[in-house]
């Protein structure tokens, strides 16, 4: 189908792209596009303004700063994947920018895109979560950080309010010895995580798990923390058996999906088979 006919503004600064969402209150902001305008074509989406974020280069980077992988939103998956620093001190985030759709959607779609879309299915949102990120916005009132815990309110929702704008996203460096992977079943047909899981493992002196934090997507309305999963798993020696043990308890008090895709059964056993996979990858 043909959107319907909208107006299209392409600022080249960030102080111009807040200014405009100021102006037009039904405006929609573009970064990469990838999600947006599939729903514009579908007429789900209809607004009436397009704020395109594609011109404001500042907004596209990959940095170490204060501790932590600083991102810029208009980062592509592309470059995320190819990052170095990604690639050695955050291994799950560059696994899940590399699963990501295909070739031409991980050369236009951005992190700060997908994770302001929040859509269910989408992978950095696992990752967000287990690594214990943060969403930097902007708007009206100045720069605000919101933690992951707080980011995901439900189904495409997020704690992004009226007139802001997600401008970077931090990822603590993990502590020496901690280790972390992404993993997920793709659908056949879109690359979506029918489920994708994130795990962060740090083992003890002793040789058994001191702290892991394991989050899923695909799998709920929105990302979770498997803290149940996690609970089980803290203190145990880090063999198969102890993780897949851990891991039936990973669904525990969510509410799974049920869909053309797959019902809450299955999700339920993919819940427990993806974080295993996750953790045992973060092992090695």
């Amino acid at each position: 189908m043909i959107p319907a006919a909208f107006d299209y503004a392409a600022p080249a600064t960030l102080d111009e792209a807040l200014r405009l969402l100021r102006r037009h209150r039904h405006a929609k902001v573009m970064a990469g596009g990838q999600s947006l305008l599939s729903l514009m074509k579908l007429r789900v989406a209809s607004p009436s303004f397009i704020i395109d974020l594609r011109r404001i280069g500042r907004l596209a980077y990959v940095k170490e700063d204060k501790g932590a992988i600083a991102v810029g939103a208009m980062t592509t998956h592309a470059a995320l994947a190819a990052a170095a620093l990604v690639r050695r001190r955050l291994p799950a985030l560059a696994q899940a920018a590399e699963a990501i759709g295909d070739l031409q959607v991980r050369n236009v779609g951005t992190i700060g895109g997908s994770l302001a879309h929040a859509d269910p299915a989408a992978d950095y949102p696992a990752v967000l979560l287990a690594c214990d990120g943060v969403v930097v916005v902007r708007g009206p009132r100045g720069t605000r950080k919101v933690p992951a815990g707080q980011w995901f309110t439900g189904l495409f929702a997020t704690a992004l309010r009226s007139g802001e704008i997600v401008v970077e996203v931090q990822f603590p460096i993990l502590p020496a010895g901690t280790r972390s992977a992404y993993v997920k079943m793709k659908h056949p047909a879109s690359g979506f995580a029918v489920v994708g899981a994130a795990a962060v493992v740090r083992l003890g002196r002793d040789g058994r798990v001191a702290d892991v934090r394991l989050a899923f997507t695909g799998a709920a309305s929105h990302a979770f923390r498997a803290r149940a999963a996690e609970e089980a798993l803290r203190g145990q020696e880090p063999t198969e058996a102890a993780v897949r043990a851990a891991m039936a308890r990973a669904p525990e008090g969510v509410d799974l999906l049920e869909d053309l895709v797959a019902d809450a059964a299955y999700r339920a056993q993919l819940v427990r088979v993806y974080g295993a996979r996750a953790v045992l990858a973060a092992l090695g």
